[in-house]
């Protein structure tokens, strides 16, 4: 199993209007010299893909196709091998570091 971390974000030159109102709301709460917000979004996407190669072809393809918007938005992720989630002092679950071992189809694990 592959884990894609997919970062979709506004290109630079695009008003945030979001960004903007989260930068007021901690000035508002005394946090000072935030000089500037920019929102936006984060994917988990789980791919059951024979190789690494294909597993990033294939989200390439997604991201093009409908995870961003490419006239008003950049993306850009990164490949993660047999991850699993670990506690948070939080209560929220966050992705581990990826074990090292990938194999090829028919090759030995490395």
């Amino acid at each position: 199993m592959l884990t894609a971390r997919i970062y979709v974000t506004l290109k630079p030159g695009v008003l945030d209007a979001q960004g903007d109102t989260v930068k007021s709301a901690l000035e508002t709460l005394g946090f000072t010299g935030v000089e500037e917000v920019r929102i936006g979004k984060f994917m988990l996407v789980t791919l059951n893909s024979a190789t690494v190669e294909d597993a990033k072809a294939q989200v390439e393809e997604m991201c093009r196709r409908l995870l961003a918007n490419p006239v008003i938005e950049d993306y850009s992720f990164e490949m993660e091998a047999d991850t699993v989630p670990l506690p948070s002092p939080h209560g929220r679950k966050h992705w581990g570091a990826p074990t090292p071992q990938l194999r090829e189809p028919g090759g030995p694990e490395k």
